[in-house]
């Protein structure tokens, strides 16, 4: 009988629990408004509710909510707390608050009224190779909630696999976590060797998986990223087994359009079911959804298809896809909880993060009517606004309406911010450099990505005006001059990515012309188009891609307190490290992400069908920007160029080719330190390249002998594209 007591209580309890999880919880922002209204810190708070002072602040931010049974005892504090100091006398617990009114993360509906559909960033599942910056490489802190285990879940470990087992621990997941892929049997993975039952019909019925993964048993949760932002919609990856599994053909016959064409019988299954799909349709990364009502909040499920290429070699490695269920797991759930749950290939991914950490859009109470409606979010891109003349690409309607077809537009027509694709006349060639005895190349770690820190950028729709006295902390694009400042022919020149000085007026992203002021000329611009409305939109998005690289090169072992000879060594010996068959996908799925996202900011038209001067579906997105996007290089060719000219100034050093951030120098040895100058303290020479792991710093990129640079220069190629033995774009660069 006692045992059958507490069996019962038990299942009471369980009860409780779950109905505990209802409880309403003022905003964030109301969180931390009565907390310190009541003069407590979140240490006092941790501490009585058993848990650390981490995840207090997170739940304060809106970045996670509490679980059962913590859940209930913080809604009765702050219930406590709102009684007590109540916002104008309304008590803002049992409702939305007063400074935001945005639902509580756990499965509330969209703060809208009306319902909505997914957004999606483009049609397109890959940008344009001439979209992204040529060379670039680019994950987020570990959340601090605690991993809870929720009573619905039917779950079964797996014993450690010897790959797995070198791992370092992962970050810490809500359920279940944000993805789980599927290998057509009657199991899911999950991460950390977790296997989850399928319902009977899921392994073959596509709507039933959808509706499982949407609920309780599945438990695929992952937080939004801020507090007027959406929680992440869960992801499911299948297998070739899966997709053969669910009635999906093994290769999509569409090869252009990548989608599987409307009339095939899963496509009825769902539309029977009342599922939509995007405008993108049906292809290797499907969203599906039903629309948001207030009783049902947002059902959106995405896929990631396997066998039709849903990840590409160039961004998570050349065998990744094949790899056993289990590692894929844990390879794709490390990426998601440091950067994001993919949602298409790593380009739309870090496009979809800067949405994710700038939402436009917040909930806000009008006080004319008494209701919410929905306003910007300061300092987010909150809706479309067209390119200025000359940011605009070819095909854009802004320049077909300015040029006849197939004009070239010349430097003073077009806004031409590019990386760096270099390489020095071998006629300039020192004898003291051809005594040299190899050619060494380094490489900055991150540099787009530490070109978005801290950078200033245009909001809102450019402003024509003339004769205007040059800003530089003004973005926007300039008409300016600089052929007149003459530089020395050894290196290239800062204003164009060929490196070839410029031969008259063109025009200029800001960075640029702030450089060419810092080199000493006198800027006279005659024209410009301003953005008087700017912020540092990119910044969050850099903290998060930051902390992510930087978190997996720890996990190689490879951390800034190394020294530069230990730093070499490691790099060296990293590819021998035992995590690092997992953790190589996932550094390599940043770095695309990075360079991905930044490209996308000017996604070109796709498909057969498109005729220039025709908007295409990418200019919809507020994310459409081409002034971010060369704002970003310029920033990235202006801080190489920076750097190169502190070398040759104070140590005599030149480049003899550059390509986006891989700079080559000849050296006496085949290592960096054999040519990169020290202060007499022998310390890295200020303002120059230092060896590190840190976004801005450099590796070695290759050595290669001193007679295979000259031949490479005498023939027209540039060294840098292949100074790592092959070509730098076969690893995606």
């Amino acid at each position: 009988m006692p045992d059958e007591q507490e069996s019962l209580f038990a299942a009471v309890d369980a009860l409780l629990e779950e109905a505990a999880a209802q409880d309403p919880l003022p905003h964030p922002d109301e969180r931390k408004r009565l907390r310190e209204a009541a003069g407590l810190s979140q240490d006092q708070i941790a501490k009585a509710l058993s848990v650390r002072r981490e995840t207090v602040t997170s739940w304060e931010t809106g970045r996670t909510a509490p679980r059962p049974p913590k859940r209930a005892a913080y809604a009765r504090l702050l219930e406590g707390l709102a009684a007590l100091h109540p916002v104008n006398g309304v008590n803002g617990v049992n409702g939305v608050n007063a400074v935001n009114p945005t639902p509580e993360p756990t499965a509330a509906p969209e703060p809208t009224a009306a319902p909505e559909p997914p957004t999606v960033p483009g049609p397109g599942p890959e940008p344009q190779p001439r979209e992204e910056p040529p060379g670039e490489t680019p994950p987020h802190p570990n959340t601090t909630n605690t991993p809870t285990t929720p009573t619905t879940r039917r779950a079964t470990p797996l014993p450690a696999t010897p790959r797995a087992a070198t791992l370092p621990p992962p970050t810490p997941l809500e359920g279940n976590g944000p993805l789980l892929v599927l290998d057509g049997t009657d199991r899911a993975h999950a991460a950390r060797g977790l296997l989850l039952d399928l319902p009977p019909k899921a392994r073959t019925d596509l709507p039933t998986l959808i509706a499982w993964a949407l609920g309780p048993d599945a438990d695929l949760r992952s937080p939004r990223l801020h507090r007027n932002g959406k929680d992440g919609d869960p992801l499911l990856v299948l297998t070739a087994a899966a997709t053969e599994a669910l009635g999906l053909p093994d290769t999509l016959e569409d090869r252009r359009a990548l989608r599987l064409p409307d009339h095939h019988p899963v496509l009825k299954q769902l539309a029977k079911s009342k599922w939509q799909l995007t405008r993108r349709g049906f292809g290797p990364w499907p969203r599906i959804y039903r629309p948001a009502t207030a009783a049902t909040g947002r059902q959106c499920v995405q896929l990631a298809i396997l066998p039709w290429g849903a990840l590409d070699p160039r961004a998570w490695g050349e065998h990744t896809a094949d790899l056993p269920a289990p590692e894929l797991a844990e390879i794709l759930t490390t990426y998601a909880t440091r950067v994001l749950t993919p949602r298409g290939s790593t380009a739309v991914t870090g496009l979809e993060l800067m949405t994710a950490l700038r939402p436009p859009t917040r909930a806000a109470r009008n006080p004319a009517t008494n209701t919410w409606e929905s306003a910007a979010v300061p300092g987010s891109l909150t809706r479309p606004v067209d390119p200025a003349p000359p940011e605009a690409p070819d095909e854009h309607p802004v320049v077909a309406a300015l040029y006849p077809r197939a004009h070239q537009r010349t430097p003073d027509q077009v806004l031409d911010e590019e990386a760096y694709d270099w390489f020095r006349d071998p006629e300039l060639l020192t004898d003291a450099e051809c005594a040299r005895t190899h050619a060494v190349g380094i490489d900055v770690n991150m540099a787009f990505a530490a070109a978005a820190n801290r950078l200033t950028v245009g909001l809102g729709p450019a402003v024509h005006t003339t004769s205007p006295r040059f800003d530089p902390k003004t973005p926007g694009c300039w008409l300016a001059d600089l052929s007149s400042l003459t530089l020395d022919p050894r290196l290239p020149s800062p204003f164009t990515p060929h490196g070839k000085p410029p031969t008259g007026p063109a025009w200029y992203a800001t960075p640029t012309l702030a450089y060419a002021q810092e080199l000493g000329h006198t800027v006279h611009p005659t024209e410009a188009w301003l953005r008087p409305d700017h912020g540092s939109y990119l910044d969050a998005w850099y903290t998060r891609l930051r902390d992510a690289y930087m978190a997996t090169m720890a996990d190689l072992g490879i951390t800034s307190a190394l020294s530069e000879t230990e730093f070499l060594t490691a790099m060296a010996t990293a590819p021998q490290h035992p995590a690092t068959a997992t953790l190589k996908p996932v550094l390599s799925a940043i770095k695309s992400t990075v360079k991905g996202g930044i490209g996308k900011l000017r996604e070109r038209p796709q498909g057969a069908g498109y005729r220039p001067g025709e908007p295409w579906p990418a200019l919809e997105r507020p994310t459409w920007r081409p002034d971010i996007r060369a704002a970003v290089i310029s920033t990235a060719r202006v801080n190489m160029h920076r750097k190169m000219n502190k070398l040759a100034t104070a140590a005599g050093q030149y480049p003899v080719a550059v390509l986006s951030d891989c700079a080559v120098y000849l050296s006496d040895g085949p290592s960096p330190l054999d040519f990169l100058p020290r202060t007499p303290e022998g310390k890295p020479l200020p303002g120059g390249f230092r060896l590190g792991v840190s976004p801005g710093m450099v590796k070695h990129e290759g050595t290669q002998p001193l007679l295979w640079a000259v031949q490479m220069l005498d023939e027209g190629l540039n060294p840098a594209r292949h100074i790592k033995g092959h070509d730098a774009a076969a690893d995606g660069e």
